[in-house]
C-alpha cells in the first residue's frame, strides 16, 4: 500500500471512501456557527483535534488503544468521556469520576497533551447521540470525526451482550429484548436500574445514514472518515494507518495489534450484581447490602474484584441464533441499501444482504 498526496490507495482507499463521497449541499465545507468562536469563552485548555464517535462494539477500543501509543497523538487514559452527548446525562452512570460537569473540567482531560501532538478522544455513543455532533461543532468546528460501522444484526447482538454486562439491560433473551422496543419507547418495561434508558431502543443504533447526516451538516467531508468494521478487524494495521494519515501524523510508526473488549455473556446476574456493587457501587443490589459490603471491603480489594469480575461471572456468548439474525437482516436491509448509496459502497454485498429476500 502506498500513499500519494495524502490519498490512500489499496485497502485503505475503500475504508476512506466516505471522505470522498459528498453531498452536493455540503461541498462548500463545514457550516460554522457564527457564535462558535466564543462558545468556549471563559475557559482555557487544550481542545481535542479529533473524535472517535462510534459505533460501540465495532473495534473502537482497539483503535483507541493503538492510536494512543503513537508519539504524535494524545488521548486521555480513560476512554469514553461522554461529555458532548446530552442523552447520557439522563441518569448518573456507575463509573468512577462520572461525566465531566463543565467544559473546563472536560478540557483538563487533555492538559498533558504536548503542543505538537494531535489530541483526541473516543466516546462511541456520540454517533448514536442526537446532540453530540452539534455540541462538538460548537466548540471545535475544525474537528476531525472518525466512525466505524458494523453490520446491523451482529452489532445489535454484541450491543445487547454489552448492555447486559453493564446493567443497562436486564432481559437476557436477545429476541425478547428487541421485541420490547415498542413498549420501552412508550416508557414501559424499562429496567429499574438502567442508567441509559434511551439506549435500549436498539433500532436507533443502526440508523446509519441519519447519524452520519448529523455530522455532515456540521463538518465538511474532508473532516470525516468512516471505516467498515469487517475491514478494520481483518487488517487492524492498515485501518490504523488510514486513520493516522487522516489525522496528519506519521503513518510509518510501528503498530502493535490489539484485541480489546470482547463480547461476553453473564453466567449469573445476581453474582455479578454483588461484585459490581463492591467494585463500583452500581447494580441492582439493595443499598443496605452495598453499604455493608463496601464498609468491610478495602478499596484495593474492590479494585481487584472489578478487574477480575469479567473472568468470574462471564462466559463466552451463546451461538448466534441464525434464524433471528436473518429476521433482523430483513428488517434492516433498507437501511443497509441506503447506507450503500450514501457512502457509494457495496455494503449490501459485503454484509451479505444481497442474499436476504
Amino acid at each position: 500500500m502506498t500513499a500519494h498526496d495524502g490519498q490512500a490507495t489499496g485497502p485503505a482507499a475503500d475504508v476512506m471512501s466516505d471522505a470522498a463521497h459528498v453531498d452536493p449541499a455540503l461541498a462548500g465545507g463545514a457550516r460554522e456557527d457564527p457564535d462558535s468562536a466564543g462558545a468556549a469563552q471563559g475557559t482555557s485548555g487544550r481542545m481535542p483535534d479529533f473524535f472517535v464517535v462510534g459505533q460501540p462494539k465495532s473495534g473502537t477500543t482497539a483503535l483507541y488503544e493503538m492510536l494512543r501509543r503513537h508519539p504524535q497523538i494524545y488521548m486521555p487514559p480513560g476512554k469514553e468521556p461522554w461529555f458532548f452527548a446530552e442523552e447520557l446525562r439522563e441518569r448518573t452512570p456507575p463509573r468512577p469520576g462520572g461525566i465531566p460537569g463543565s467544559l473546563q473540567e472536560y478540557l483538563r482531560l487533555f492538559e498533558d497533551a504536548r503542543a505538537e501532538q494531535r489530541a483526541g478522544e473516543a466516546s462511541v455513543m456520540y454517533l448514536w447521540s442526537r446532540t453530540a455532533a452539534g455540541a462538538i461543532a460548537e466548540v471545535q468546528p475544525q474537528a476531525r470525526i472518525i466512525a466505524i460501522l458494523r453490520e446491523p444484526a451482529s452489532l445489535l447482538r454484541s450491543l445487547h451482550l454489552q448492555f447486559l454486562e453493564s446493567y443497562i439491560e436486564v432481559e437476557a433473551d436477545f429476541r425478547k429484548a428487541i421485541a420490547l422496543e415498542r413498549d420501552r419507547r412508550a416508557g414501559r418495561q424499562v429496567p429499574r436500574h438502567t442508567y441509559w434508558p434511551q439506549a435500549l431502543l436498539y433500532s436507533d443504533h443502526v440508523r446509519y445514514v441519519e447519524q452520519l447526516q448529523r455530522y455532515r451538516k456540521r463538518f465538511s467531508p474532508e473532516q470525516m472518515l468512516v471505516l467498515i468494521y469487517d475491514e478494520f478487524r481483518a487488517d487492524n494495521e492498515e485501518g490504523v494507518r488510514a486513520v493516522q494519515r487522516f489525522l496528519g501524523v506519521d503513518d510509518t510508526v510501528a503498530i502493535e495489534a490489539v484485541e480489546a473488549n470482547p463480547s461476553v455473556q453473564p453466567r449469573s446476574h445476581p453474582l455479578d450484581g454483588i461484585l459490581r456493587s463492591v467494585a463500583l457501587g452500581g447494580g441492582p443490589a439493595s443499598r443496605a447490602v452495598k453499604a455493608s459490603i463496601r464498609t468491610v471491603t478495602p478499596r484495593r480489594l474492590r479494585r481487584r474484584l472489578h478487574a477480575s469480575r469479567r473472568h468470574v461471572v462471564y462466559r463466552s456468548p451463546a451461538p448466534v441464533d441464525e434464524s433471528f439474525a436473518l429476521e433482523l437482516k430483513r428488517r434492516f436491509k433498507p437501511e443497509v441499501v441506503a447506507l450503500s448509496e450514501y457512502l457509494d459502497r457495496d455494503l449490501v454485498g459485503l454484509w451479505g444482504y444481497d442474499r436476504v429476500g
